[in-house]
């Protein structure tokens, strides 16, 4: 076991400080954020929505014709 000395109390006391420091710069900080509107915010997950629905056609689409000319065409050619 580690004995305990004088330096570890001051530690502990200098780490909530520091923690409580932080908490309330954060606070602060949040305080200053310019939050999206409901509109804003139901636009921009519409607008995500839309993106990930079409690239993942483009990407299946890829795979699709990625495996249809390397497994495929490919088996043709060297049977």
């Amino acid at each position: 076991m580690e004995a305990v000395t004088a330096e570890r109390p001051a530690a502990l006391v200098r780490w909530g400080r520091q923690a409580s420091e932080f908490l309330a710069s954060v606070r602060t900080e949040m305080g200053r954020v310019t939050w999206p509107t409901r509109d804003e915010l139901i636009k921009a997950t519409r607008m995500i929505l839309i993106l990930a629905v079409v690239l993942g056609f483009v990407i299946g689409m890829l795979d699709l014709l990625l495996n249809l000319v390397l497994v495929e065409w490919l088996a043709r050619l060297t049977a």
